[in-house]
């Protein structure tokens, strides 16, 4: 947080994921406290009921966002007192729960259920996305893996590179049979884990793939740039990356494709308003 604040004059947010650990959990209440302390202003939540930490980071005042993949987890968040909500669909990157719901549901869903403003997350890489997003009701969209195929982003040439020529298959659900989803680049040791969960299937167990999915392992090979050396996070939308921009450059082409979609194309589609 203290280095961000050397790098930007810009509002930030910081995520707390909590999340099932390999061992001994991480000290998420004292995270928690950091956050407070050092005056973050917003906060997003993920992963498991986030109850006890909203109550604290509301009476903090802080504004607090929650990701949830199904609307009823975005209904007790609301009922917690969040402020917003990212609707997560199953195309994201990373841990998409258990409940297999695309956006084209779950935004619309969101627009009929929820009475407090969401984004859409997952999956987006496009300006014409974005306008769908707003059209189904979303009041913004979330960006993850489109942004690390930026040159600002400290991941490796490599990575960016397999991102740039992946399609919408290349993306691995692995440990789905722990009930513990992630999605991840298809690589050399995503499709060994997926090799060894169906070979074992209802005997497997996590410790069969621990030495594979292991994060010392994944940052050893982002170290080396080895984009097959360990699992990393990547959504379904490594299909729409074609290049890497500067973040400025991707963020102008997300806004001029928005304004293209909803000024010409749908324009295009509506008969004008007779003013008589």
């Amino acid at each position: 947080i203290r280095r961000l604040r050397t790098l930007t004059s810009k509002p930030f947010g910081v995520n707390l994921t909590i999340l099932p650990s390999m061992g001994k959990p991480p000290p998420y209440d004292e995270y928690a406290s950091v956050i407070i302390e050092e005056g973050v202003k917003i906060v997003e939540t993920a992963g498991s009921s986030p109850k006890k930490f909203i109550k604290r980071f509301k009476e903090a005042g802080l504004i607090t966002i929650h990701k949830c993949v199904a609307i009823r987890h975005a209904l007790s968040a609301e009922r917690y007192g969040v402020d917003i909500i990212s609707l997560d669909g199953m195309e994201c990157a990373g841990h998409p729960g258990e409940e297999d719901i695309g956006n084209f549901v779950l935004q619309a869903k969101g627009d009929l259920a929820l009475s407090k403003p969401y984004v859409c997350s997952g999956g987006v890489g496009t300006g014409s996305q974005i306008a769908a997003a707003l059209a189904l009701g979303a009041d913004g969209v979330n960006c993850g893996t489109r942004f690390c195929a930026t040159k600002e982003c400290n991941w490796p040439e490599s990575f960016k590179t397999r991102m740039v020529q992946a399609s919408e298959t290349d993306t691995v659900l692995m440990l789905r049979r722990l009930r513990n989803t992630c999605r991840v680049f298809r690589n050399e040791v995503a499709e060994e884990v997926e090799a060894i969960e169906s070979e074992k299937g209802e005997d497997f167990d996590f410790n069969d793939v621990a030495h594979l999915v292991n994060g010392k392992r994944g940052r050893e090979a982002e170290r080396r740039g080895d984009a097959d050396g360990g699992i990393w996070s990547a959504g379904q939308v490594v299909g729409l990356i074609d290049d890497i921009p500067s973040a400025q450059e991707l963020m102008d082409t997300l806004v001029k494709e928005t304004e293209e979609a909803v000024c010409s194309r749908l324009a295009t589609l509506v008969s004008p308003r007779s003013r008589l």
